[in-house]
């Protein structure tokens, strides 16, 4: 039997992450564990290390490839982009990034492994042409061969895509298309500094759908400045009469280096609301109600699919299960074999190491075994369900008896249920699973910024 709320109170304080329930500046979501702001320089030797060995154990291989290219910086994004760059320039990037994926083939770590998955993010990776994608793709694949790839995804900006584009990324494999909608309201698209508007994003699904593409998830953010409950309500009516085959919502948040941020740095207020944590953690439980009501089912604290048993998010369940990842690109993060690694974050320090060979590794970090334990288990939370046995049965590590007290906590403050065998978040619990899982890491990680 599951414990519910009723259990015993907590001997002391255990403090969340982000507590302030305003939104405030800094990170909210957690991409990975230990902290980035751990990873240094003096680790890159290690990367290189375990890249010159034979694997030592058997794992899932993926690809991501970031395409940083955009038609206009979002106000609230975080991510390493450029809009200033010429066709000289992309054509640079896109051969460079060849060469690192050539140099990864290349490595006793790599080279006797097939590809389990692929992922293009940005950025925009809809921003490249018709001729760049088919060389580029095709390219790629010389390098590392897709034949047992299960999943190939692409990100998409709505007004950049074309009939002919998609033509070409549905010809070369591409397997789900991630389309970035945001919100449906031109006016809440345009404050935050959205390129599309929303005749693009009508007029690019009705072409993905005459292409029949396997899968199609469309990203929202729920709170984007300027957000109302009744545009947010009709956001999430459009999206139901789409149909996409799985919905994405995540939470505005204000990283410091967005335009955003820069605003609210100088002490000056934002144009339009900006919603707090605990409206757009209601937006997030009314769009999921809305969202089952019409037949889709929970997949993890901000995605929904419409069939489990045929909507997979192979790339996201292979990573929080541990799997490797070559990360390419400018800033790109990775993990090879128990070791994190970042690629420099500039443009020309990304390029100049790949002009010469070398690949442009910025930071890493050796982790620890109970580190890859609790890594794995602070992804897969994200997902509302883990079960105790597998990390006994991978790490030998009872995480039920190291994290009793954090678990009754959660228990008491409604947030979650367990027993000996599995955590099961509450929609309470899910709908703020990144501000839980910091009381999940290790002490040391605990008071450093996130990134």
């Amino acid at each position: 039997m599951l414990r519910d709320s009723s259990t015993a109170a907590v001997s002391k304080k255990i403090s969340l992450a982000g507590d302030q329930e305003k939104t405030g500046l800094g990170n909210y979501f957690i991409a990975n564990y230990p902290p980035f702001s751990f990873w240094t320089p003096q680790c890159v030797e290690a990367v290189h290390a375990v890249l010159s060995r034979s694997p030592q154990h058997a794992s899932p291989l993926g690809l991501y490839v970031h395409i940083p290219f955009c038609r206009k910086r979002c106000k609230f994004c975080y991510f390493r982009v450029y809009t200033d760059k010429n066709a000289r320039d992309i054509e640079e990037y896109l051969q460079r990034v060849l060469v690192e994926v050539s140099i990864y083939s290349s490595q006793a770590a790599i080279r006797d492994r097939s590809l389990d998955f692929v992922y293009f993010g940005g950025g925009t990776p809809s921003y490249l042409s018709a001729r760049q994608l088919r060389d580029f793709l095709g390219a790629l694949k010389r390098f590392m061969p897709w034949e047992q790839v299960k999943e190939v995804t692409f990100e998409c900006e709505p007004g950049t895509l074309q009939r002919q584009k998609l033509e070409v990324l549905r010809e070369l494999g591409i397997t789900r298309l991630s389309l970035g909608v945001e919100n449906f309201n031109d006016t809440i698209l345009e404050e935050n500094g959205r390129a599309h508007r929303s005749a693009e994003i009508f007029r690019a699904y009705q072409w993905i759908q005459e292409l029949a593409f396997p899968q199609v998830n469309i990203d929202l953010i729920a709170g984007m400045v300027g957000e109302t409950w009744e545009n947010w309500r009709e956001c999430i009516r459009q999206t139901i009469a789409l149909n996409p085959d799985s919905v994405t919502i995540y939470q505005m948040e204000l990283p410091y280096n967005t335009e955003y941020a820069k605003t609210v740095r100088n002490g000056e207020s934002l144009p339009l609301p900006l919603a707090d944590w605990p409206t757009k953690r209601a937006w997030v439980d009314y769009a999921f109600d809305q969202l089952i009501a019409a037949g889709y089912e929970v997949s993890s604290g901000y995605t929904l699919v419409r069939d489990k048993k045929r909507v997979q998010f192979h790339y996201r369940d292979a990573l929080w299960h541990g799997a490797d990842l070559l990360g390419t690109g400018v800033a790109s993060f990775g993990h090879i074999q128990g070791v994190h690694v970042q690629n420099f974050t500039e443009w020309d320090t990304y390029l100049q190491p790949l002009r010469e060979g070398r690949l442009p590794l910025y930071r890493a970090y050796v982790c620890a075994p109970l580190e890859l334990c609790l890594r794995e288990f602070i992804l897969q939370l994200k997902t509302g369900r883990v079960e105790f046995g597998y990390f006994l049965d991978k790490y030998g590590e009872r995480l039920n008896l190291r994290f009793g007290e954090e678990l009754h906590w959660l228990s008491e403050q409604g947030f979650a249920q367990f027993d000996d065998k599995q955590l099961v978040l509450t929609r309470a619990g899910l709908l703020q699973v990144d501000r839980l899982l910091p009381i999940f890491f290790l002490p040391q990680h605990r008071t450093h910024r996130y990134v």
